[in-house]
């Protein structure tokens, strides 16, 4: 995957398209597989290994898949938090309690997510996390990330550090998604590695 070394939102937008694109090929056989793939990865993880507490997310349609990851880490005993979107795009946090406890919540005219069903814990619960799971569309080998664009990790990527507190940084992706450069602004924080279902890519 290619683009230009320019940088800001227009080109942000270009590479969210091919990405787009490139899902949206995929079939449910390759996402089931890739998911697969993908759990056996990040569990392997050291990070994961030794976490207590991790904020993850729950994927939809063609994206890297989760759930599996999310059962074996909550049978490992990990205290696994996943997020509620606000009105103003900011996260909240709930406990994932199991598939059952997933509720799905459509926001305006956006895809359905599935959210925890529980009490909500406040945005701030994320500072308790020892690994934050990201969501992503690329990876460049800096460990800059593109997110969807929505703004709602660069707000929790920013209270951690406000708060000082420090986990480990994860986007999971497809193998196709590491790229050689992402479009960056002043906002935008690395993460500290990428899981896909070949392997684990660490950034400095």
């Amino acid at each position: 995957m290619r683009h230009n070394d320019g940088s800001g939102e227009p080109d942000k937008r270009a590479l969210r398209r091919e990405v787009a694109a490139m899902r949206n090929r995929l079939t449910a056989d390759d996402v089931r597989e890739a998911a697969a793939a993908l759990a056996g990865q990040a569990l392997a993880l050291p990070e994961l290994a030794r976490a207590r507490t991790v904020a993850a997310y729950v994927s939809v349609g063609s994206e890297p898949g989760t759930r599996e990851l999310l059962d074996a880490l909550r049978m490992r005993g990990v205290r696994v938090l996943l997020p509620a979107l606000l009105p103003d795009n900011d996260l909240d946090w709930g406990l994932y309690a199991g598939e059952d406890s997933l509720a799905p919540v459509k926001h305006g005219g956006k895809m359905h997510l599935f959210e925890p069903g529980g009490a909500p814990l406040g945005p701030d619960a994320v500072l308790e996390a020892d690994v934050v799971l990201l969501p992503g569309l690329a990876v460049d080998r800096r460990g800059m990330r593109l997110g969807r664009g929505g703004g709602s990790y660069d707000r929790v990527l920013a209270r951690l550090e406000r708060a000082g507190a420090h986990p480990a940084l994860v986007v999971l992706l497809y193998d196709a998604e590491v790229v050689e450069r992402v479009p960056e602004e002043t906002h935008d924080r690395p993460v500290h590695a990428a899981v896909t279902p070949s392997g684990v890519r660490r950034f400095g």
